[in-house]
């Protein structure tokens, strides 16, 4: 009996044996172990799902919002976020935030400006969306406000906005068709396409807000909307070529709208008007459609945006996910007493949560795979009480 008892712990439990599954077992436990942290650091990057895949997440409803994208996939170089604005204006108070990324394109042809005050008791706020390359965007930026400003102070208190915008508008282009005939190719990305700049352009799209009203002038696809009690508000309409009436327009111009990846002018531009594109023109043309809207005490935000953001997300859900950052943080007390007169625009609180709502609105057009620039800019309209 001793002796089986030794044959079969020999057999089964020599030394050399115990000590290889020991290492065995803790191989495996290894193993195991990075697996866990390779899921859970996995976990912190959510990919995508498929616009046609049926289980794709509702991002109406706002606690499934997943904002998560592949970094290797999103060229996030040097993001740019502005929040922070220091100035009230007759109750006109100027609380914004902005995010502009590069996205997935291989150049930054957007630009932003946001000038609180800017004449008056107004605030501007604008977006452009460069095709080409970024030069006349830029030059928008830079100008666009001025002229505006110029404008307003010319035709003084009996300003009507729809005229003053149209010419600004108008000086705008010319201003950019002055420098593209001048310019030289050395410096200009889109020296491929022709001698001078002529195949450059913009989009515009750029709010005027007045203690009473928005004004918002639009010429391109970027585009603004108002979230007025939870309500989702265009305040301007993309500018498509195969829009109707722009289709028709275009038509009596001698023009025509060719299908190549989506309607095109003449086959070559998404879109029906733009400051600059000489080439295009009378086809394509800088005219604004220009909106005034009465101010409300029910007004909460108001978004402007360029494509990257509306080709993916629709008006609802970005004003829902706007409204939902502004509502979960409370402007400081001494900002909600009647009469007071700190000269601070919302205070911090208030500037965080619009920079909070533009960013997680361009994350959420990363996350759903926009091809495009991305540039946001919310504005909070809500009066202090």
């Amino acid at each position: 009996m001793a002796g089986m008892c030794c044959g079969v712990v020999g057999e089964t439990e020599t030394p050399s044996t115990v000590d290889q599954s020991g290492v065995a077992r803790q191989s495996r436990r290894r193993q195991m172990e990075i697996h866990q942290l390779k899921f859970l650091a996995a976990s912190d990057v959510v990919a995508p799902l498929p616009e046609n895949s049926k289980k794709r997440r509702k991002v109406e409803s706002l606690e499934t919002i997943d904002c998560g994208f592949e970094s290797k996939a999103v060229n996030l170089s040097k993001p740019e976020t502005e929040a922070v604005s220091k100035t009230v204006c007759d109750n006109n108070e100027a609380r914004f935030g902005v995010t502009t990324v590069c996205g997935r394109r291989r150049d930054m042809e957007d630009a932003v400006a946001v000038k609180p005050s800017f004449s008056s008791d107004f605030n501007f706020y604008g977006v452009y969306d460069g095709h080409g390359c970024s030069h006349v965007a830029m030059k928008c930026k830079d100008r666009m406000h001025e002229i505006v400003k110029d404008e307003v102070e010319t035709a003084g208190e009996s300003v009507n906005w729809k005229d003053t915008m149209g010419v600004s508008f108008s000086r705008m282009d010319k201003e950019v068709t002055d420098w593209s005939e001048g310019s030289s190719i050395s410096n200009c990305r889109c020296e491929l396409q022709t001698p001078q700049c002529d195949a450059v352009g913009s989009t515009a799209v750029v709010a005027t807000v007045t203690p009473d009203k928005i004004i918002v002038s639009n010429c391109g696809d970027s585009r603004a909307v108002l979230c007025r009690n939870g309500v989702a508000i265009p305040l301007s309409t993309d500018h498509k070529p195969d829009r109707p009436d722009e289709l028709a327009r275009i038509e009596a111009a001698g023009g025509r709208v060719i299908y190549w990846d989506g309607a095109r002018v003449l086959g070559v531009l998404a879109m029906s008007r733009a400051i600059g594109d000489n080439y295009l023109k009378p086809y394509v043309i800088p005219e604004p459609e220009v909106t005034v809207t009465d101010r409300t005490p029910e007004d909460e935000c108001l978004i402007l945006a360029s494509d990257g953001l509306w080709d993916v997300v629709s008006n609802d859900v970005a004003c829902s996910v706007a409204r939902m950052c502004l509502t979960s943080q409370k402007p400081p007390s001494h900002l909600r007493s009647a009469g007071n007169d700190v000269n601070i625009a919302g205070g911090e609180s208030s500037d965080k949560a619009c920079s909070d709502a533009s960013m997680l609105l361009t994350k959420l057009a990363l996350a759903r795979q926009t091809s495009d620039n991305v540039s946001v800019v919310v504005v909070d309209l809500r009066r202090n009480q």
